[in-house]
């Protein structure tokens, strides 16, 4: 049964900020023959990897609400300098906007059950909105 992840997007203000800085590691990524994909490393490796992989995303929470997702590709254990365990998240470069869902802050990530999830913005809607528009439009409940 497919689940999803929700992260704080931190240093994002914006969608278009998350856009760079995938765009970014997406050509780094490629540039080392790891192929076109984003990354995102953290300490914990997940223990439902198999609902993850069969269809999930990352649901990244960018000034107190999921803005945007993008569909999960795998995860690899990794050791960083540090010699800590880490895990990398490794993660389509694409992004898909969503509809504002409010999150308060948290640490790490958190499960998102398919049924929880905010759907895609459809086709026609308003793509991409400021992040000020989006909250004042979520706060007035017309997003």
């Amino acid at each position: 049964m497919t689940v999803h992840l929700v992260k704080l997007c931190v240093g994002a203000e914006t969608v278009n900020d998350l856009a760079v800085w995938v765009k970014k590691r997406s050509r780094e990524n490629e540039q080392a023959g790891r192929g076109c994909v984003h990354e995102h490393v953290t300490r914990m490796y997940p223990k439902r990897e198999a609902a993850l992989l069969d269809g999930g995303s990352i649901f990244w929470v960018i000034k107190g609400h999921i803005l945007v997702r993008q569909r999960l590709l795998g995860f690899e254990r990794r050791v960083g300098g540090d010699g800590i365990r880490r895990c990398a998240i490794l993660i389509d470069p694409v992004l898909n906007p969503t509809e504002s869902q409010s999150r308060r802050a948290f640490q790490g990530w958190r499960y998102l059950r398919v049924e929880d999830a905010p759907g895609d913005v459809k086709k026609g809607a308003l793509a991409n909105p400021s992040i000020d528009l989006t909250i004042e439009l979520a706060e007035l409940g017309l997003l």
